[in-house]
C-alpha cells in the first residue's frame, strides 16, 4: 500500500467518532500507561519484601477477587448513579488504594489493599464499556472498542517497559506513579466527559412502538438467555488468553527456556496487537460477527494447542502469532456484540456480567491450567486448549444461528441481539432506541438495520 493509500486508511480509522469518545480514549490510554502495580506486584513481594511465592500468589489471587467483586457492583452502580459518578469513584480509589499499598508492611495488610486495588480497578471497565455505546453510533462501535483496546494494549507496552526502569530507583515510586497518573484520567474525567447515561421515559422502537422506559435488574440480566450465553462463551475464551500468563512461562521453563526467552515471545503479542489492532479491524467492522468470534475461538483454541510442538523460542512466537490474531478479532466483536444485546438503560449491568466472566476466568484458569500440567502435563493442557476453542467455536455458530432464525424482519442481515418474536419488548428489542439515548440521532433513527450496527 502507498504512503497515501496508508495516510487514508489510518484518517477513514479514526473519523466520525465523537470528541466525547476520545476524551474518554485518551483517559484510559493514560490510565493504562501507569499500569505499573499489577504487572510487577509478585516481584515487588519476593524481590523487594522478600516474602514466599505462596504468599505473592496469595495477594495477586486476591486482586484478582477484588475484580471479581467489584464487576457486577459497578455495573450497577454504572445505572444508577452514572457512568461519569462511577469512572471517578473508581480512579480515586484506586489513587489512594494504590498509593497506600506501597507504604503498608504487614502482611495481611498487604493482602487487605491489594484487594481494595483490585475492587477499585477493575470498577472503571463497565462504566467505560457503557459509555462507548452510549456515545457511538451502532455502525462505529466495532471500531471505537477496538481503537479503545489499542490503547489498552499500547499503555500497557509502554508502561511495561518503563515500570522495570523506574523499579530500580524503588519499588515505592511505582505506586506512586500509578496514582499520580490515576489522579491525571479522574481529572480528564472530571473535566471533559459529560454524563452519558440515557434517561428514563419513553422508548421508541424501531416498529413505531412507545413504552415507558425500561427497568433492568440483574435479574433481567441472567433471565437473557442469549446474552447469558455469549458471557459463557466469553468465558471459555478468556480462559484460553489467560494461560498467556501462568501456563506458558511454566511450560516454557520446563523445556529449559529462560524467563528473557518468555519476555521476547510474549512481547510478541503485544507489538502484534499495536501494529495489527486498527488494520483489521478496518477489514472486518462490517462482516458478520457469527463466523468473527467462531474463527477467533479457533484461532485462539488451535494457537495454544501448537504449543505443545513447541520447543524453541521461535516455534512459541508462532503459536503466539496464532492466537494473538484470534485475540485482535475477538476483543471488538465480542464487546460490539454484548453492547448490541445490552438495553440502554441497563448497559451497566450488562457490561459488568461480561466484566465478571473475564475476571472470573482470570481467577480459575491459572489454577486449571497448573493442576492440568502438574498432573496431566503440557500436551494434554495445549490438546485441552484447542479442545476449548472448538467448542466455544461450535457455540458461537449455534447462538448466532438461532438468534438470526429468531429475528423479525427477515432481510437477511446478521442478527442484532435477542428478539423474542415480532413482540419483543423494549428491554430485550436491539432495535429500542430511546427518545433520550444520545446514540438516536438521524442516522440510528433513519435505517433499524445500520443502527443494529
Amino acid at each position: 500500500m502507498s504512503a497515501d493509500g496508508l495516510r487514508r486508511a489510518a484518517v477513514e480509522s479514526v473519523s466520525g467518532l465523537p470528541r466525547t469518545f476520545w476524551w474518554l480514549w485518551t483517559s484510559t490510554l493514560v490510565n493504562r500507561l501507569g499500569a505499573f502495580v499489577a504487572t510487577f506486584l509478585a516481584m515487588y513481594l519476593t524481590v523487594d519484601r522478600g516474602y514466599s511465592a505462596t504468599y505473592a500468589g496469595l495477594v495477586a489471587a486476591l486482586h484478582g477477587l477484588g475484580g471479581v467483586v467489584s464487576s457486577v457492583g459497578a455495573g450497577v452502580l454504572t445505572d444508577r448513579l452514572g457512568r461519569r459518578p462511577t469512572l471517578l469513584v473508581s480512579q480515586l480509589g484506586t489513587a489512594f488504594s494504590v498509593a497506600l499499598l506501597g507504604f503498608v508492611e504487614h502482611p495481611a495488610a498487604i493482602a487487605a489493599v491489594a484487594f481494595a486495588v483490585g475492587m477499585a480497578s477493575n470498577g472503571s471497565r463497565p462504566a467505560v464499556q457503557a459509555m462507548i455505546a452510549d456515545i457511538v453510533a451502532p455502525k462505529d462501535r466495532v471500531r471505537a472498542f477496538s481503537l479503545n483496546y489499542w490503547a489498552i494494549n499500547l499503555g500497557f507496552a509502554v508502561s511495561a517497559s518503563a515500570a522495570g526502569l523506574i523499579a530500580e530507583h524503588g519499588y515505592l515510586l511505582l505506586f506512586l506513579g500509578e496514582a499520580a497518573l490515576t489522579l491525571v484520567c479522574a481529572v480528564l474525567v472530571f473535566v471533559k466527559l459529560p454524563e452519558s447515561r440515557p434517561g428514563g421515559g419513553p422508548v421508541r422502537t424501531a416498529r413505531g412502538a412507545v413504552a415507558d422506559g425500561p427497568r433492568v435488574s440483574m435479574g433481567t440480566v441472567l433471565r437473557d438467555g442469549p446474552f447469558m450465553a455469549v458471557v459463557g462463551l466469553g468465558f471459555l475464551v478468556a480462559t484460553l488468553f489467560m494461560q498467556a500468563y501462568v501456563a506458558l512461562p511454566v511450560d516454557m521453563a520446563a523445556k529449559g527456556l529462560s524467563s528473557s526467552d518468555y519476555g521476547l515471545a510474549i512481547a510478541v503479542n503485544g507489538l502484534l496487537i499495536v501494529v495489527l489492532q486498527i488494520p483489521v479491524t478496518r477489514l472486518i467492522e462490517h462482516r458478520d460477527p457469527a463466523r468473527l468470534l467462531v474463527l477467533s475461538s479457533l484461532l485462539a483454541g488451535y494457537g495454544f494447542g501448537l504449543t505443545a510442538f513447541a520447543g524453541s523460542v521461535g516455534m512459541y512466537v508462532l503459536a503466539i502469532c496464532v492466537w494473538t490474531l484470534g485475540e485482535i478479532l475477538n476483543s471488538p466483536v465480542q464487546m460490539g456484540l454484548v453492547a448490541r444485546l445490552s438495553p440502554a438503560h441497563g448497559r451497566g449491568r450488562y457490561q459488568g456480567m461480561h466484566t465478571l466472566s473475564w475476571s472470573v476466568a482470570a481467577l480459575v484458569a491459572p489454577l486449571a491450567g497448573g493442576a492440568v500440567l502438574d498432573h496431566w502435563g503440557s500436551a494434554v493442557l495445549w490438546a485441552l486448549t484447542a479442545g476449548v476453542g472448538t467448542v466455544a467455536a461450535l457455540g458461537y455458530g449455534v447462538l448466532m444461528r438461532r438468534t438470526a432464525a429468531r429475528e423479525d424482519g427477515g432481510d437477511g442481515a446478521p442478527a442484532a441481539g435477542p428478539v423474542t418474536g415480532p413482540k419483543a419488548s423494549p428491554v430485550t428489542d436491539p432495535e429500542a432506541v430511546p427518545v433520550t439515548d444520545p446514540e438516536a440521532g438521524p442516522e440510528a433513527a433513519a435505517s433499524p438495520a445500520r443502527a443494529a450496527g
